[in-house]
C-alpha cells in the first residue's frame, strides 16, 4: 500500500506539470540568459587540541582541517534563466566535497548542483524544479560569503546540504512561498541501497516585510534500509531579522524525532537552538557573534571519535575584511565544550575543543545573452 501511495504521489507532480504547462503563451519564445559563476575558498585552522592527523571532527564537513592550508570549496556553476524554465549546473571540489559527499560514489561527489525547473501557470509564481537541488532546510549554505560566519553553524553542518528530487513551490505574493518536495532521503545523491521508501518535505517561509524573515522547512522519511527502516521525523526553524542598518540577528531551531527501532512506538530524539548576532562596523568589516547548542544523547544524527555523544555548547567570534563584495577575508575563533570527553589531544580525548579558522574567499559571475527575464521569483 505504502508503494502505491507514493506512485500516486509521484503522479500528482507529473500531472500538474503536464496539465498546467500546456498553457502556452508567446514568452516561451523568448530568448533565455545564462549566467556563468564561480566561488572558491582556501582556508587554514589551526586546532590547539592539536590532533594527530589532519582531519579534525566527524560531524563538521566545512573547514575541518588542521594546521594545513586547503580549499574547503572551489565551484563553477551554469545558470540559465528564463520567464518559464529555468536550471542550474554545478561542478565542485574541495576538502567540503570529500566529506560530505563521502556517501555518494564515483564522480557524483563532483555534482555541487543539477536541476531543471518549468513554471506551471502563467502568472510564473507556481514551478515544479526536478534534480539536485539546495536543500529547504536551515539558513546556512556551503558558500561561506553568503553566511554571517565563517564555519557553519552544528545544526548546519548535521542537516541536508542538498536534496534529490522534485519541489513543487507556489508564490502568490512577496510576502509568502510554500514548497513541497518529494526526495531520494535525507541528503543523498543516489538513494541509500536497499531503501525502496521515498522522503518528503515541506516549506513555508513568510516575510512581513523586507527585514523580516520566517522560516519552517519540515523532513519525513527515512536514512535505512527497508529491513532496519526507523522512520525520521524533521522541523528546521528559524528567523531572520535587520533589526537596525548595522546590526542583523538570525535565531534558529531544530527538532528531529527518529523511531528507537524498526516499527517501534518509542523515538529518539535531537534539538539544536543557535542565535547569530552581526554588526556592519563601516563599508568593508563586520563582526559577528554565534551562540549554539547540539544534543544528540543517542548518537541519530552525529558520530564522534569517541563514540561518546555529541551533546556540545559553542561560541564564535568572526571580523570579516571585504575590500570589494566580490572578496573577503575572515577571521574566527571557536569554542565546543561538551558534557563528555569527544576531542581528540596527543594524549587522551578531552571535553573542549578551541580553535582559529581563517579564509579568503572570491567569487566572481558573468552574463552571457540577453532576454526576458520579467515574472521570475
Amino acid at each position: 500500500m505504502k508503494k502505491i501511495w507514493q506512485y500516486k504521489v509521484m503522479a500528482a507532480f507529473c500531472l500538474i506539470s503536464f496539465t498546467l504547462s500546456a498553457q502556452v503563451d508567446s514568452s516561451w519564445s523568448q530568448k533565455p540568459v545564462l549566467n556563468i559563476s564561480g566561488f572558491a575558498d582556501i582556508f587554514y585552522v589551526y586546532d590547539f587540541n592539536e590532533p594527530q592527523g589532519t582531519g579534525r571532527q566527524p560531524f563538521l564537513f566545512n573547514h575541518n582541517r588542521h594546521n594545513e592550508f586547503n580549499l574547503n570549496l572551489g565551484l563553477i556553476k551554469f545558470d540559465l534563466q528564463h520567464t518559464k524554465y529555468r536550471a542550474g549546473f554545478a561542478l565542485q571540489t574541495g576538502t567540503y566535497a570529500n566529506d560530505n559527499y563521502a556517501a555518494e560514489p564515483g564522480l557524483l561527489k563532483n555534482i555541487f548542483e543539477a536541476n531543471i525547473g518549468i513554471a506551471l501557470n502563467k502568472e510564473n509564481n507556481l514551478w515544479l524544479d526536478a534534480g539536485i537541488l539546495p536543500s529547504h532546510i536551515g539558513f546556512e549554505s556551503a558558500i561561506s560569503m553568503d553566511n554571517m560566519t565563517l564555519t557553519r553553524s552544528l545544526l548546519a553542518e548535521n542537516s541536508p546540504y542538498f536534496l534529490t528530487g522534485a519541489k513543487l513551490t507556489y508564490q502568490p505574493n512577496d510576502q509568502w512561498q510554500i514548497a513541497a518536495l518529494i526526495t531520494n532521503g535525507w541528503q543523498r545523491i543516489q538513494r541509500l541501497e536497499g531503501n525502496s521508501m521515498q522522503s518528503f518535505g515541506t516549506q513555508v517561509n513568510f516575510s512581513p516585510t523586507e527585514k523580516v524573515r520566517l522560516n519552517w522547512s519540515t523532513f519525513i522519511g527515512t536514512d535505512d534500509p527497508d529491513t532496519t527502516r526507523r522512520l525520521r521525523y524533521f522541523n528546521n526553524l528559524y528567523g531572520q531579522f535587520q533589526v537596525t542598518d548595522k546590526f542583523g540577528l538570525i535565531a534558529g531551531f531544530d527538532l528531529g524525532a527518529q523511531q528507537s527501532t524498526k516499527n517501534s512506538s518509542t523515538y529518539d530524539f535531537w534539538y539544536s537552538p543557535v542565535i547569530i548576532g552581526q554588526y556592519t562596523i563601516n563599508q568593508t568589516w563586520k563582526t559577528a557573534v554565534r551562540v549554539e547548542s547540539y544534543q544528540d544523547e543517542t548518537g541519530i544524527i552525529t558520530t564522534t571519535a569517541t563514540g561518546n555523544a555529541l551533546q556540545t555548547t559553542a561560541y564564535s567570534l568572526n571580523l570579516d575584511y571585504a575590500p570589494t563584495p566580490n572578496i573577503i577575508c575572515r577571521l574566527e575563533g571557536r569554542l565546543l565544550n561538551n558534557r563528555e570527553n569527544i576531542f581528540e589531544t596527543p594524549t587522551a580525548p578531552t571535553n573542549n575543543n578551541f580553535f582559529i579558522a581563517a579564509s579568503m574567499a572570491i567569487r566572481f559571475s558573468e552574463t552571457v545573452g540577453t532576454g526576458a527575464l520579467s515574472g521570475m521569483e
